[in-house]
């Protein structure tokens, strides 16, 4: 069963991917010519099990699994998996969301792949993935401090690497003075409502 990419039938694939899933799945949503289905965070193995092994959507690859920091939340981070049929020709958006302290079910039994893609997700945003075969950093050094993709990660970080012409070694030092971010979360197409730094210098016509 093949579907278009239109809006429309991308609807009724939302609709009847949640109608049949036995409640792995629990909402859908279609925006920018993309579906985006949600689960609740205890049923994600079964959602993804259901979508790759369905005969009417065959999602056979996760193509990327990645975080999302939305720090004013309770549940601050979203867990988002994207997957591809390339039966049916169609790309899929499944989340979830998740806190600090609640560990996300590994899904390297259902993708393999899934295994550095949730290293990378535990590494930038300290998520947990319960039953991971070996959750350790992949991308910061040993002993880093913090998840640097956090909202709240200062833009200096924690500690200084430099190297010492006395010790003749490189050493690790912590940050003196930590500068955070300023997070206006407008999108650059929309614009500023102040003035950004340097714009002062350009003359008004």
């Amino acid at each position: 069963m093949s579907w278009p990419q239109t809006s429309d039938h991308m609807e009724m694939l939302g609709q009847a991917i949640v109608a049949n899933s036995a409640g792995a799945i629990v909402g859908h949503s279609v925006a920018y010519g993309e579906l985006t289905l949600t689960a609740p965070l205890p049923r994600i193995v079964d959602a993804l099990t259901y979508l790759r092994d369905h005969k009417d959507y065959q999602f056979q690859q996760l193509i990327d699994l990645c975080g999302v920091d939305y720090p004013e939340r309770v549940r601050r981070f979203d867990v988002v998996y994207h997957l591809l049929s390339l039966t049916q020709n169609h790309r899929v958006r499944l989340k979830i969301e998740t806190d600090e302290d609640t560990p996300v079910p590994t899904v390297t039994g259902v993708y393999p792949c899934a295994d550095w893609f949730e290293r990378e997700a535990f590494d930038m945003y300290g998520i947990f993935f319960e039953g991971h075969p070996d959750l350790r950093r992949i991308l910061t050094d040993y002993g880093f401090h913090g998840h640097p993709l956090r909202k709240d990660f200062p833009m200096t970080g924690y500690v200084e690497l430099r190297y010492d012409d006395e010790l003749k070694r490189v050493v690790y030092e912590p940050v003196k003075s930590v500068e955070y971010r300023n997070w206006d979360f407008l999108s650059p197409w929309e614009g500023a409502d102040y003035v950004l730094p340097g714009d002062e210098k350009v003359e008004a016509k």
